[in-house]
């Protein structure tokens, strides 16, 4: 319940600071700083901080580089956890804002304008001096279109760095507390010590029955569907008689 009034507030937010921004192209703040300085004074920062720490996961692409330049700054300034809830309540409050979604999406926006639009927006949620910068940079770069792909790839480097493993269940109707807790267990105990488990629910009607267990690259497919399909397969089969 909290998690959702926190992110109607947001989508408050975000809704009337992008109006009031998106036609205005000058920062009030300084003027005399254009978006390209904002780029090259937080990649300064970023780089003399990634010599003193390491991200916990080697990532790779656009969004890769994107989120681990996030990590490092965050970890240095001690706001990680911050950073994390700033950058993930942008991207859902993204989805239900339909003008912000193709603001983002649209190329031909002007940096100034884009970089104007998110500084207003993370001055009025009160993000972090690092979340701000990062975001100022992002949209600087024309890569505002990406941030849900880097905001993905940034919670998988904190909870690499909490110790968290993500676990996916999918079942067709969602699992009872209890049953969801012994899977839990089972799953932590596969696992070992030294990390949580984090179980997320997933819903799909289509594998008919059972459950789909994924986690650090394991699937373990105990669906109604998967077993038919198998059956299928082995009645479709011919017999063998000398093996018998």
């Amino acid at each position: 319940m909290a998690l959702a009034i926190r992110s109607r507030s947001f989508q408050n937010i975000l809704r009337a600071q992008f109006q009031r921004s998106i036609f205005q192209t000058i920062n009030p703040e300084n003027p005399n700083l254009t978006s390209s300085q904002v780029s090259r004074s937080y990649a300064t920062a970023s780089a003399s901080k990634e010599k003193q720490i390491k991200v916990p996961v080697s990532l790779f692409g656009g969004a890769g580089n994107y989120a681990s330049a996030l990590y490092l700054s965050a970890v240095k300034a001690n706001v990680l956890d911050k950073v994390e809830s700033e950058i993930v309540d942008l991207v859902e409050a993204s989805k239900n804002s339909s003008m912000f979604s193709q603001f983002i999406r649209d190329v031909s926006v002007p940096g100034v304008t884009r970089v104007k639009a998110i500084n207003d927006i993370s001055s009025a949620a009160k993000f972090s001096e690092v979340t701000k910068n990062f975001l100022a940079v992002v949209a600087d770069n024309g890569r505002l279109r990406n941030i849900d792909a880097i905001a993905k790839k940034f919670v998988q480097l904190t909870m690499a760095h909490k110790g968290e493993v993500k676990a996916i269940v999918t079942t067709v109707i969602p699992l009872p507390a209890e049953e969801e807790k012994e899977l839990k267990e089972t799953l932590q105990d596969i696992i070992g010590q030294g990390k949580t488990v984090k179980l997320e629910q997933k819903i799909d009607p289509s594998i008919l029955g059972g459950l789909v267990v994924e986690f650090e690259l394991k699937v373990f497919d105990m669906s109604i569907r998967t077993r038919a399909r198998q059956m299928e397969r082995f009645l479709r089969d011919p017999v063998n008689f000398d093996t018998i």
